[in-house]
């Protein structure tokens, strides 16, 4: 057997018997002993990210695995995750979420490029079609949901939220996967992006002003600070280091991996906050995190499709729709709701998108495009 194959069946292997050790420790003695419980189990999650990581066929998977693996580690021991005692006095971590968000849409900004707002004059039907889907479908169906499950009402409001903001990152990968128009999602989401510091807020003041106080201009000012302007940033990096051909393969893979520690680190930490709330509505969030996801590629798709865009462009505004910024929902909802539970929805439904996304894209990477006969002229 070869290496390449050996090493994912190495650490699959071990994680089996991680889990087998737990399990034997709760029949043997209810779990009590909770270091090891977590040993056990943060080992054999860690293990089967790493699996998952080194088998080509499984890689998609292996980044939520990860979160999963710091979610349960902030589940057994939130203080790790909640404040550092250091000399000059105590640090709390969630003060680090704002900055990491920051550094996320820096790498965001730095993989785009003024072309990549600019082509929505090529193709202004598909481009407005998919950011006014996102902006209707997903916050209301996160109102419907918050009030159908009848969460608290910071929960609530977290649930508004996470459906109020722009599409994801991810978005442009589950394109690429399932055979979509890569660059008009990458379009779709610099432009959803561009006009959240007014649609998020005015969104969040409709449908979530009944949980929460809403602030509009301090929700647009924080977003302007902490995505705007580092996406602008980005932006202006990408076209300095282009010119000395700083920026290649490299320096986005290393930026990608920067922004993908950086999300499971910021979920570590809310869910290290919100531990005990979690405990109580964590199953409701899930199943609440599925379906808000699941409607939001079902109506993206069959709205695409009834205002008449092709398969190529209708398998993208599905993924753009139900695909959504999560990192930028956490830190709303910590620096400007000032609220953990309200960061809880996108802490869930976060992890979960990466792998309804990518079992939707390697769906419709199974199957053709049969019938993109539309141009981009119709398309426009």
């Amino acid at each position: 057997m070869s290496t390449s194959k050996s090493l994912p069946t190495l650490f699959l292997g071990a994680s089996a018997m991680l889990f087998a050790g737990a399990g034997l420790q709760i029949v043997f003695d209810g779990g009590k002993q909770v270091f090891l419980l977590a040993a056990w189990v943060v080992g054999g999650m860690g293990c089967l990210a790493i699996a998952a990581n080194l088998h080509a066929k499984f890689r998609g998977f292996a980044f939520s695995l990860w979160v999963m693996t710091l979610v349960a580690a902030a589940m057994f021991h939130p203080e790790l995750f909640q404040a550092w005692n250091t000399k000059w006095g105590t640090f709390e971590q969630k003060n680090l979420i704002v900055p990491l968000i920051q550094i996320i849409m820096f790498g965001m900004g730095a993989t785009l490029c003024i072309a990549d707002f600019t082509r929505v004059l090529a193709v202004p039907r598909a481009v407005g079609i998919g950011v006014l889907l996102q902006f209707t479908i997903m916050p209301l169906t996160g109102a419907g949901l918050a009030m159908l499950f009848g969460f608290p009402p910071e929960v609530a409001a977290g649930v508004v939220l996470i459906g109020s903001c722009p599409g994801g990152v991810a978005s442009n990968v589950m394109a690429y996967l399932s055979r979509g128009d890569v660059a008009l999602s990458v379009t779709m989401t610099a432009c959803s992006t561009l006009v959240s510091p007014v649609l998020t807020p005015l969104a969040m003041k409709l449908l979530a002003g009944q949980y929460i106080e809403i602030e509009f201009v301090t929700m647009l000012v924080a977003i302007l600070k902490m995505i705007i302007a580092p996406i602008v940033f980005g932006l202006i990096a990408n076209r300095l280091l282009t010119d000395y051909s700083l920026l290649g393969p490299k320096m986005e893979r290393t930026l990608s991996v920067i922004a993908m520690v950086s999300i499971c680190y910021i979920i570590a930490i809310i869910t290290s906050l919100s531990r005990d709330q979690l405990m109580t509505v964590g199953l409701s969030l899930i199943v609440v995190a599925v379906a808000h996801n699941a409607i939001g590629y079902l109506l993206g798709y069959w709205c695409a499709y009834f205002t008449g865009l092709d398969e190529t462009t209708r398998r993208t505004v599905a993924i753009e729709v139900g695909l959504q910024n999560g990192g930028m929902a956490s830190g709303l909802a910590v620096n400007v709701l000032k609220s953990s539970n309200a960061a809880l929805a996108s802490a869930i439904f976060g992890p979960w998108m990466n792998i309804s996304g990518s079992i939707l894209a390697s769906w419709w990477r199974g199957r053709s495009v049969k019938d993109n006969h539309s141009s981009d002229a119709e398309n426009g």
